[in-house]
């Protein structure tokens, strides 16, 4: 009897141009452009004294969108490294687009990449206007 097992597929990656305000589920590899601390750890008063949030800027050759990093995911959100974003999602901020890796996801570093960031091409600066249409 043969063996139905298969071995697991290797991931498409997706490009940072390719993603829009409803993108979910999808495994990008970002250089790191640069990081900004946003909510530091154990800031005094309030619920969230707990969290940590670090808004990256990250890229590829096609694009670059800020990232937010929470708590033990911006330890690997070092400027100039390289990391895979599995199960990466859009989510929009003042209509804006931010990606994020929710629990269902994981941040890996990942050998140097050789391409350069295309910093021209910034697609967290584009604003998008919600349109709900009457069916």
């Amino acid at each position: 009897m043969a063996d139905s097992k298969q071995a697991p597929s290797k991931p498409t990656f997706t490009k940072v141009m390719q993603l829009r305000p409803t993108t979910s589920g999808v495994t990008l590899m970002v250089k790191v452009v640069s990081t900004k601390m946003v909510l530091p750890k154990g800031r005094a008063g309030g619920p969230r004294s707990q969290m940590q949030i670090v808004e990256c800027l990250v890229g590829d050759e096609t694009a670059m969108i800020i990232f937010r990093a929470r708590n033990e995911q911006a330890d690997l959100m070092k400027e100039g490294s390289t990391v895979t974003l599995r199960n990466a999602k859009i989510d929009m901020f003042k209509g804006s687009m931010r990606l994020a890796v929710d629990k269902n996801g994981s941040i890996e570093a990942a050998d140097p990449a050789s391409f350069t960031v295309m910093e021209n091409n910034n697609l967290s600066l584009i604003e998008f206007e919600r349109v709900d249409f009457a069916i």
